[in-house]
């Protein structure tokens, strides 16, 4: 087991990362695709609060074909990890940002003509070309260029001396609870392609589906890569995925320890606001961790934590470094006792899903609210 810095300290609050599970996960995910399809591993915001360097290093001996990330500080951290891997930038790059995509070796996303004559720039300077995929807009809104245009702009990529295409992709805005649109949206991709005179799809990275909207289409459909992000890290976005049967394991477990415990009479006011009161004489827990390490306050009066095993309801509003929970039922909690909020213990389970929804959020947003006060723990042993 590895720590982060500081991990001589008693630990009042971390998060516990299976690096051997998620080894585990990535092959299982490749075994499940066709043998063609290459794996884009997406590592953006802090590899989903899991640990960029980590994470990356155990994907890099796990054989991931290209990592995605967000930011260029994202970028220049995974190619420091290893010089064999493409990089791509999801994100737009401000002016100032452009020199390094020569400087480390990396591809960026091309939306607009602008950015194409940015990069050109960029790739003349260096002396040698830049690695670039053309983003399309099929209906996200977002990045893209909107797929009506994008022959004209590939057009100038595929004229430009010193980029090369690496790659072309589409975001789906709703994979997991709107097929039609996501069809209607790869429909207007795959055409946009197809008036792409001279793109050599078999050369690059052809890539649209993620963990929530995977469908390798049969015959000859140009599909070659698909984005996996929450899926690798044992959590599935959407039950209807074809990749829902894939069994991968939670890496992510989140956990903190009791404070103090005491008993409180019937009719108490619990925290601010005083939005519970106890209906009988109970016995409480304080734990040690709050909205100050990501325990969000949306899920006051609604979570659940595991002590023992057993389930016990979080009470009132929770506080920046307190969370109170009823014990009432669970004998002999004591200062110190281990608290799961996301995870197993004794046979129980409380999942990031559950966790979550608790927080009326997302597994995405949960992940990356775990604050940096909170010390994450690696666990690396491969196992069975």
């Amino acid at each position: 087991m590895t720590a982060t810095p500081n991990s001589r300290l008693p630990l009042r609050c971390w998060a516990e990362i299976d690096l051997a599970a998620l080894e585990r996960n990535l092959r299982l995910i490749r075994a499940s695709l066709p043998p063609h399809i290459r794996y884009v591993a997406v590592v953006k915001a802090d590899a989903y609060g899991h640990g960029l360097h980590q994470t990356v290093a155990r994907l890099m001996h796990s054989g991931a074909d290209l990592f995605a990330v967000a930011t260029l500080s994202e970028a220049t951290a995974v190619r420091e990890l290893g010089p064999g891997w493409p990089v791509l930038l999801l994100s737009p790059l401000l002016p100032e940002e452009d020199r390094y995509l020569a400087e480390y070796d990396l591809a960026a996303t091309v939306s607009t003509a602008e950015e194409v004559a940015r990069f050109d720039a960029v790739g003349r300077a260096a002396g040698r070309p830049i690695a670039v995929h053309l983003k399309i807009d099929t209906g996200m809104g977002r990045l893209g260029v909107w797929h009506e245009h994008a022959p004209e702009l590939y057009q100038k990529i595929a004229d430009a001396r010193h980029l090369r295409l690496a790659g072309v992709f589409t975001h789906f805005a709703s994979p997991d609870d709107d097929p039609a649109f996501t069809e209607e949206q790869r429909r207007r991709f795959l055409a946009a392609l197809a008036r792409c005179d001279g793109i050599n799809l078999r050369e690059i990275f052809v890539h649209a589906d993620n963990s929530s909207g995977l469908e390798t289409m049969p015959g000859a459909s140009p599909f070659n890569a698909v984005r996996v992000g929450l899926l690798q890290f044992g959590i599935l976005p959407h039950p209807n995925s074809l990749l829902a049967s894939v069994h991968t394991e939670p890496v992510f477990s989140f956990r903190t320890r009791v404070g103090i415990t005491k008993t409180l009479p019937r009719g108490t006011t619990i925290s601010y606001g005083r939005t519970h009161t106890l209906t009988r004489e109970s016995t409480v827990a304080i734990l040690c961790a709050g909205y100050g390490d990501g325990i969000p306050r949306a899920a006051s009066n609604r979570a659940q934590v595991l002590i023992a095993g057993r389930r016990c309801p979080v009470l009132g509003r929770v506080t920046m470094d307190q969370t109170i929970v009823d014990v009432t039922g669970v004998p002999g909690v004591q200062c110190g006792d281990e608290v799961v909020l996301v995870g197993r213990q004794a046979g129980a389970e409380i999942s990031l899903t559950e966790f979550s929804h608790w927080a009326d959020t997302i597994p995405w947003e949960t992940l990356c609210s775990v604050t940096k006060r909170v010390p994450r723990i690696y666990r690396t042993a491969l196992g069975v």
